[in-house]
């Protein structure tokens, strides 16, 4: 086994969460593919995929549904490293991203937490 190649992320509909991450985050669209009339394949990463990518699925029954926004219960569910935390975190405000928890300075660099569109909850972080 040599890496993590992507992380399911339950969305409710896949236009809507490609527009927030490529648009509002500035992720790529490396994929949609259509694999039936409901179902497609999606994937969206923050650089060139080359490292773990989202795959955007779209809820399927009750169940899938009651997770979208609360995958981890309320913890922080991904983490969004950056080589300049401001400029991202101004980029980021300015295109409606909502922080819940301010930039703040920790010994191993600076982190604020947003929400996506769904209100799971991200670190935005620059290491030391």
């Amino acid at each position: 086994m040599k890496r993590i190649a992507h992380i399911a992320l339950v969305v409710r509909d896949y236009d809507e969460a490609i527009r927030f991450y490529v648009d509002k985050l500035g992720f790529t669209l490396l994929e949609d593919t259509p694999l039936s009339p409901e179902k497609r394949w999606v994937l969206v990463s923050p650089s060139d995929g080359s490292g773990c990518c989202l795959l955007l699925a779209r809820a399927v029954g009750e169940m899938q549904e009651s997770r979208i926004g609360n995958q981890t219960g309320g913890r922080v569910f991904l983490f969004l490293y950056t080589d300049n935390f401001q400029r991202d975190y101004h980029n980021m405000l300015a295109n409606g991203v909502r922080f819940v928890r301010e930039p703040k300075e920790e010994p191993y660099g600076t982190v604020a937490v947003f929400e996506d569109l769904y209100g799971n909850l991200w670190d935005l972080l620059e290491s030391k």
